[in-house]
């Protein structure tokens, strides 16, 4: 009985380690993408408020080039002769919990008259005393745009979402750009959920 407990030990261990870098994304494409036309070569173009962050815009660029290449792409020597344009953008943005989230505020519930007064909440600390507080969730976006560089007309558009508890994106950049490209060159359905592994680097 000692025995078989420990493999179920192990095994459950295992499986939380392998959920631990798994990555579950929201992602949305939209595709004009000419069923004819093959993934060649590619250059990232910055938008001029973009050009004041150089360095988040390297690391952007440095966690989609892995995502474009697994799609086919190549990245162009020279930007000027690259066939297809890639624009990218990311945020976090903090989702406060709601006081009415509470179930005691509903259907005349425990205290919720007593306590429903000025004061008692206060935005962004939650329930004040003793009463038990939600931390703020994070919503994580990263977007792309593949457009004809020649043209300037966009061919495929992606945005990836996810939640948690942390505001850090930085580690999961790679794994997001490749979960918004990884049903390239087609669209849709939007959204749809999209598992992808997080890296160890």
């Amino acid at each position: 009985m000692r025995k078989i407990l420990s493999v179920l030990i192990t095994a459950t261990a295992l499986s939380a380690c392998a959920g631990l870098h798994e990555l579950s994304n929201d992602v949305s494409t939209y595709s004009l993408w000419p069923t004819d036309r093959k993934p060649t070569t590619y250059t990232f173009e910055r938008l001029p408020s973009q050009e004041q962050n150089p360095q988040q815009m390297q690391l952007l660029e440095e966690a989609a080039h892995r995502a474009m290449e697994s799609a086919g792409f190549k990245l162009a020597a020279d930007p000027k002769a690259a066939d297809i344009s890639v624009n990218l953008g990311a945020r976090v943005t903090a989702q406060e919990p709601s006081p009415f989230d509470n179930p005691f505020w509903w259907h005349g519930g425990l205290y919720s008259h007593r306590f429903y007064g000025r004061g008692f909440y206060r935005s962004g600390f939650g329930f004040h005393g003793a009463w038990p507080y939600d931390p703020p969730t994070y919503e994580r976006e990263v977007a792309m745009l593949l457009r004809d560089r020649k043209t300037g007309q966009p061919l495929y558009e992606v945005r990836v979402t996810n939640d948690g508890y942390s505001s850090s994106i930085n580690s999961l950049l790679t794994a997001m750009f490749e979960a918004g490209l990884k049903d390239f060159p087609n669209g849709g359905p939007n959204p749809r959920r999209v598992v992808t592994q997080i890296g160890s680097s």
